[in-house]
């Protein structure tokens, strides 16, 4: 691969109070910057210079779906919690607002999915923080540099990365953890980068990690996937300069040493492509021979709508990239105001892919990763008994549960795994024995 060297736009991101004096400055709206200042005290929001100038239409703000993605909204909180934080925040008081936006972000459920209590590694003598090994085949590893983005996503399920809060963060201190995890456990096959954004990181750090997995001794480790953002928020992290060439020499390195290379890229909206900047930067990933495979959750106010998913697909079939999952908005963080029924979510999924060739249809959804494993809601479907809905495990903690159908009684208003419950005997093993 022919590469070359040439200079990297300067990086520069906005947060904290800034970011409520960007809105003021580009809306004139004084009481949208307030909400903006009062939400963010909870829960982490920060966007980057491209970001500002190339993906948010100000002339539409709050309303573009793109600022509706990144910016705070008071709805976002309860509204008591709303108003305890912005009294707290009123009276000036340091100690006082700290403990009352810690007891918020408490109750907002912090790591969902039992990410602490069970998927951490927990063998005696080794020091799991900063790895997840849910499924005996895929290793998840947070690097302590890449625990972090260029811009944040509203309902971004790892919101607990990047608040002020060390006992909610996962990050582990250099690629040994990871590679005496994968000497304990020859039977993971995929290493998954995350975080985070591991392409925050200096290429030569991202290399500390990727490296060793092409000793012999890792030959077991047949997937590399990076999870990243930096294709929407800043493509200039593969377009110019040493770092971008090195990164793409490093993923051709990997490619050609036989593992399989998967971006998994966090692509929500059409309007992440509609840049020259996002499909260069898709081209020369594509270039080193990795996969490029896409990911979002279906959420309210940004992508809640048949159409818009559609195109974004085709626009990924298009750019080369492989339609990979939608999913359902966590329980956790922001997701009262992004969340939506199952039922809704099923009938976006279904609008969008019935008009998309087959290449389209490679998008599994809607996906809940849920405490057990992933779930895929493939329909509803009228039983004996009622309606019901059709679902199966794409993963799961216990293997033998995977790919078998099983039926849950319908609910209009579920939103999540647990409002699920089993519609008859022989799903119960599925909920773990519930009623």
């Amino acid at each position: 691969m022919t590469v070359t060297v040439e200079s990297e736009p300067a990086l520069r991101t906005v947060s904290g109070r800034r970011l409520r004096d960007l809105v003021l400055d580009r809306t004139g709206d004084a009481g949208l910057a307030h909400e903006v200042d009062v939400v963010s005290q909870v829960l982490p929001f920060k966007v980057s210079s491209y970001v500002v100038q190339e993906l948010i239409d100000w002339d539409r703000a709050p309303d573009d779906a793109m600022y509706r993605l990144l910016f705070p909204h008071r709805d976002m909180l309860l509204p008591d919690d709303f108003a305890a934080v912005e009294l707290a925040m009123r009276t000036q008081d340091r100690a006082g607002l700290r403990q009352t936006v810690d007891a918020v972000r408490d109750r907002l459920n912090p790591h969902p999915g039992d990410q602490l209590a069970l998927n951490v590694p927990q063998e005696e003598d080794a020091d799991g923080w900063g790895l997840q090994h849910k499924y005996h085949e895929t290793l998840l590893v947070f690097p302590r540099q890449g625990q972090t983005c260029h811009s944040y996503c509203g309902y971004c399920f790892r919101w607990a990365q990047f608040v002020d809060r060390s006992d909610l963060r996962l990050a582990v201190s250099g690629p040994e953890v990871m590679t005496a995890h994968l000497r304990r456990h020859p039977e993971i096959t995929d290493v998954l980068l995350t975080g985070g954004d591991p392409l925050v990181m200096r290429t030569e750090l991202i290399e500390q990690y990727l490296r060793p997995l092409l000793r012999p001794e890792h030959d077991t480790v047949q997937t590399v996937r990076i999870g990243t953002k930096a294709v929407s928020f800043w493509p200039h992290r593969v377009l110019a300069g040493r770092e971008a060439d090195e990164l793409l020499r490093l993923l051709s390195a990997l490619v050609d040493a036989g593992k399989h290379v998967a971006l998994m890229l966090h692509l929500s909206h059409p309007a992440e492509l509609d840049t020259d900047a996002a499909r260069a930067a898709l081209r020369r990933l594509a270039g080193t021979g990795a996969v490029l495979r896409s990911q979002a959750p279906v959420v309210r106010h940004v992508n809640d709508d048949p159409d818009v998913w559609a195109q974004l697909w085709k626009d990924q079939v298009r750019n080369g990239v492989v339609p990979y999952y939608m999913f359902v908005e966590r329980d956790t963080g922001a997701r009262r105001y992004f969340g939506l029924p199952l039922a809704r979510a099923l009938e976006i999924y279904r609008g969008a892919i019935k008009g998309l060739s087959g290449l389209g249809r490679s998008a599994r959804g809607p996906v809940m990763s849920a405490s057990p494993g992933k779930v895929a809601i493939d329909g509803v479907v009228n039983l004996h008994n009622g309606p019901a809905f059709a679902l199966r495990f794409l993963q799961h903690r216990n293997p033998e549960l995977v790919g078998r159908p099983f039926h849950a009684r319908f609910d209009a208003e579920a939103q999540w795994w647990n409002d699920l419950r089993p519609y008859g005997e022989h799903d119960r093993e599925f909920f773990g024995g519930a009623a």
